[in-house]
């Protein structure tokens, strides 16, 4: 009887270590494909060329992260609000998809370290007369539904009170063409949305009128919470990037400017 049990439980242990060793990063190798959400709709992050092929920062950082997995990359195109759910949903392996590390997003999936850093841009209809994040108290505001941005603009105006009205939208797309067409009086974006939106001309009489008093938005990327395996690589990876001068040259490649630290002083990542 009693070796009868020692070989059960033998049996059952050796059943969930074959389950322990079961890591993404293995499966991911395995099936020679890397499947990234990227959001193609948020430039120079992502967006389409004139062959409507993905591009942008966030392509290439998929691009890398899949050279040096040593497969090939597939990107997926993914809305804001359905970053999380195309990976909880098996439809993606990551999130390469410029996704702030916040606290509740962190309760359903794991993040890497930074591997990019934003500031808040506010961006007005120039009709309004806006020349500031103060002076958008009043006015009709909006934000891409989900977004840091839009959550700290809601509360914003949710003090601002009676006359200030927040909409949220599904798109960076919508947020500028309503803000082009007087539907709505401004934004808020990162500052990289905003100066590729106003220079690019598409969306009439907008501009730049100033920063917004956020936070700056640490965005990580992310997999299932329980690769542990699979986070680890995505921290070691980060870091390659900073060390090797890749974060850099992408930088200047879709952005340009100063080089946003991924660092917070006083604080060991």
């Amino acid at each position: 009887m009693k070796t009868l049990t020692l070989i059960a439980a033998a049996t059952a242990l050796t059943g969930l270590a074959g389950i322990a060793q079961a890591d993404k990063l293995d499966d991911i190798i395995a099936s020679g494909t890397l499947r990234c959400a990227v959001v193609l709709d948020f430039p120079p992050m992502g967006m389409r060329d004139e062959n409507n092929e993905p591009i942008g920062f966030d392509v290439d950082y998929c691009k890398d992260l899949a050279a040096a997995l040593g497969v090939d990359a597939e990107i997926v195109e993914t809305p804001f609000p359905e970053r999380i759910p195309a990976l909880m949903s098996n439809r993606v392996d990551v999130g390469v998809a410029s996704t702030s590390d916040t606290l509740e997003r962190a309760k359903t999936v794991g993040f890497s370290v930074p591997y990019f850093a934003f500031e808040m841009a506010v961006t007005a209809n120039n009709s309004t007369g806006i020349d500031s994040f103060e002076a958008m108290k009043g006015f009709t505001v909006g934000a891409v539904a989900g977004t840091y941005e839009a959550i700290a603009l809601e509360e914003y105006v949710n003090q601002w009170g009676e006359g200030s009205t927040f909409r949220p939208y599904q798109t960076q797309a919508d947020v500028f063409l309503a803000l082009s067409q007087g539907q709505l009086d401004a934004t808020v974006s990162t500052s990289t949305v905003a100066q590729a939106n106003v220079q690019s001309g598409n969306f009439g009489d907008i501009s730049v009128v100033g920063f917004a008093p956020f936070d700056t938005d640490y965005v990580a990327l992310f997999t299932r919470r329980d690769e542990y395996g699979f986070l680890n690589y995505l921290d070691l990876f980060v870091s390659q990037q900073v060390r090797t001068g890749r974060y850099a040259e992408l930088y200047e490649k879709w952005v340009g400017g100063e080089l946003p630290d991924l660092t917070i002083p006083g604080v060991y990542r």
